[in-house]
């Protein structure tokens, strides 16, 4: 790859980008309750302007945003229908694909124990419960807000999707959940299947960022439902790659053949206030994956707001570096090979295009303990909660209201 992707071969390190203290973005975040840039609530006296009826009617516009954008992601997830393999291997990310699904196998296989209970946030599809099965864990429980992806998702369990004709069932019992995780208090709906061992939110933990208290309820929650000790696996787009590429590009948008980012009018001036890291929205689309409103996560902040949460950062590389890094172990470059994410080199389209190459540059991953000493689940009372065979009607469905 190094030969033919040029700048591909080295790694790739971002520096932080610095946000600066403009006062453009202040209006998007009138709420009684600021973050500030140390990471920390500050509340605002009482008596203030920020305290009128006025502000509680942004909040509540605010609040119906959230929700129809929620919503708004929910239904484009749903509304993706699974594919045949032959419909896979002919889209024109394919590489990329298989590049990420590398990318999660590597940090399942580094992180994972047999044995070990699992929380899969926003778990879509259920791309990765091959993957699981694998590190041979023995609990699973998924959650999704899109309903038709959580369905797409019992059927890949069930072994009963056409595109994906397993010959044995998987190793390990499970729990599909329909609904918000960003909104929801999951520690009283998982209070019996609790603590989790690990947890991982694959590409999805930047939908919590379109405001503050969505970022802190997804945290809040992964906290509360894993053990002292355990693992937080993610990946997500890297802010400072993308703002980087804005402030580069001549307009508010940039891209090419696979994928391109657009931010609105308001972010003109290309600067982003620190005091506000919350609510930073554009709109993404990657061919063949992704058309939906996706936000900012500036990574020193998420990384000061994990803290909060009893959670150390173990590490956080943009997907360049993760691959230069883990391409130097001969499991994973035989795990590489397997997936055929960089093909064989025979054909000019059999391996990743330098527009994919690209594309993955836009992403990251991290990997969070939580504090205090690690202590092993006892898994055999969840094997009581869980299925080996899920029907619609075991499908737990859960909501806000």
């Amino acid at each position: 790859m190094a030969s033919k992707k040029g700048n591909a071969s080295r790694s790739i390190r971002i520096a932080d980008t610095v946000y600066e203290q403009e006062e453009h973005y202040a209006s998007q975040m009138s709420k009684k309750r600021k973050f500030s840039p140390s990471g920390s609530m500050t509340e605002i006296p009482a008596g203030k302007e920020e305290a009128s009826n006025s502000e509680c009617d942004a909040q509540f516009l605010e609040d119906e945003t959230t929700k129809i954008f929620a919503q708004k992601v929910a239904d484009h997830y749903s509304a993706r229908s699974n594919q045949t393999l032959e419909e896979r291997e002919a889209s024109p990310i394919i590489h990329l694909k298989k590049l990420n699904n590398w990318i999660k196998s590597v940090l399942i296989q580094l992180y994972a124990h047999q044995g070990d209970a699992v929380l899969d946030l926003a778990c879509g599809k259920g791309g990765d419960l091959i993957k699981w099965d694998k590190a041979k864990i023995g609990y699973y429980v998924g959650i999704d807000i899109a309903e038709g992806s959580i369905k797409d998702c019992r059927t890949r369990y069930n072994g009963d999707a056409d595109h994906h004709q397993r010959r044995k069932k998987f190793s390990f019992p499970a729990r599909l959940i329909c609904g918000d995780c960003y909104e929801v208090r999951l520690d009283k709906v998982l209070v019996d299947d609790a603590p989790f061992d690990i947890c991982s939110c694959q590409f999805a933990l930047h939908y919590s960022w379109s405001t503050e208290a969505r970022a802190r309820q997804a945290l809040a929650n992964v906290s509360a439902l894993l053990r002292p000790g355990g693992i937080f696996i993610g990946t997500m787009p890297d802010a400072n790659v993308i703002i980087k590429k804005l402030r580069e590009a001549e307009g508010l948008a940039f891209g090419n053949s696979v994928y391109w980012v657009c931010f609105d009018e308001v972010f003109s001036d290309k600067k982003f206030k620190s005091s506000s890291p919350f609510g930073i929205k554009y709109t993404f689309h990657l061919e063949d994956a992704v058309d939906c409103p996706e936000w900012i996560v500036p990574f020193h902040v998420f990384k000061s707001l994990a803290e909060e949460y009893d959670f150390e950062l173990i590490f956080a590389k943009n997907s360049h570096e993760f691959v230069h890094e883990y391409l130097k172990k001969p499991e994973f470059v035989e795990l590489m090979q397997r997936l055929g994410a960089l093909g064989d080199g025979n054909q000019d389209k059999s391996t990743l295009s330098a527009d994919e190459w690209e594309a993955a540059y836009l992403y990251m991953s991290f990997v969070l303990r939580k504090r205090d000493q690690p202590e092993r689940t006892q898994v055999s009372g969840q094997r009581e909660r869980g299925l080996m065979h899920i029907s619609e009607q075991d499908i737990m469905y859960i909501s806000s209201h």
